[in-house]
């Protein structure tokens, strides 16, 4: 073989490996991870995502997995941060990181207003520490889903569920501390317990209730399913699932890639905030159509329950969050 053969040998080998890196760096299919029930609207959000990043045309692909069926939401930041999923619709828990009890902070907000502008506003102090935070562990957040006020779904009308005396109920609360301390100032008992074990909880009665959902969840997952009967609308924290990913998987993809992955989430978000803003009083009232009660405070009694715990609850958050962060959430806030 002559040098010229040779050496257009090693071109034309070395353009077609060429080729078939760049199409294998294009076409790129993402796992896409969320806790939301199969017929839920944030599962229609996630399939949104994907059909909107498949519409852009950019070589990107997301498969979607609902559910949990890739992990729970207390597995799922670690699984992301390690790279072995790639994307997730969930909410953070603090079991990473104990100053992530921050996004768990009762009566930071006032209404639908301040979960916009504090949790959708990615530039808000809110995602600047958020992010600083995720920032360590290898985690972008890419957009905040706030749905609405958590109550307390319960298969009984609480004892003194309007004051802060003892309310004879043992409810569930998640792995956090703050929450914890929240339901006990109020007079609860509290039982740390993960997600997916509330359902069987409730109906064996191991527990006498949950602080776990809005009212549009309490209908779809528990009241279609004649399970509980009340709903105590405290409207003390938000329900938040984030739309966060693996800084690995990120930094394969090209810019185009991660725009169009971007745009897809942060128009997910919005669509999604506004149904859940527009259908919250529809949704109350299928849960009174269902059967359900539900229990809320007057302007007076929620005045008097916020005072109470941002007094009791929000200095002894300084332990785990840091006092640094509570001052930049109240400083942002008061502006």
């Amino acid at each position: 073989m002559s040098f010229n053969k040779f050496t257009k040998g090693l071109a034309v080998g070395a353009l077609s490996a060429l080729m078939s890196t760049a199409a294998f760096a294009e076409d790129i299919t993402l796992r896409f991870a969320g806790v939301f029930p199969i017929d839920h609207q944030g599962t229609k959000m996630m399939q949104q995502v994907a059909e909107d990043v498949a519409a852009a045309g950019v070589g990107l692909k997301v498969d979607v997995f609902p559910a949990n069926q890739l992990g729970s939401g207390e597995a799922l930041f670690e699984d992301v941060a390690r790279g072995n999923i790639d994307l997730a619709a969930a909410f953070i828990y603090a079991d990473t990181d104990p100053r992530l009890e921050f996004l768990s902070m009762p009566f930071l907000l006032g209404g639908w207003d301040d979960m916009d502008n504090i949790m959708r506003n990615m530039d808000s102090e809110f995602n600047k520490i958020l992010q600083e935070i995720t920032d360590e562990y290898g985690v972008r957040v890419m957009a905040q889903n706030p749905e609405g006020f958590i109550g307390i779904v319960a298969s009984q009308e609480p004892t003194n569920w309007n004051t802060f005396d003892d309310k004879g109920m043992n409810i569930r609360v998640w792995s956090s501390s703050v929450v914890k301390s929240m339901v006990e100032e109020l007079g609860f008992q509290a039982t740390t317990m993960a997600w997916g074990d509330i359902f069987p909880a409730l109906q064996a009665g191991i527990v006498d209730g949950a602080i776990c959902c809005t009212k549009t969840a309490t209908y779809s997952i528990f009241a279609k399913s004649d399970v509980g009967t009340h709903f105590v609308e405290y409207n003390s924290i938000s329900e938040l699932t984030t739309f966060y990913a693996s800084q690995r998987t990120l930094d394969k993809l090209n810019d185009e890639q991660r725009e169009a992955l971007q745009t897809a989430m942060s128009k997910a978000s919005g669509d999604f905030f506004n149904y859940n803003r527009e259908n919250d009083e529809v949704f109350g009232q299928k849960l009174l159509d269902s059967g359900y009660t539900i229990l809320s405070l007057s302007a007076e009694e929620q005045a008097a329950m916020a005072a109470h715990v941002q007094e009791t609850v929000w200095p002894s958050m300084a332990k785990s969050v840091g006092q640094d962060i509570i001052d930049r959430l109240l400083a942002a806030k008061e502006q």
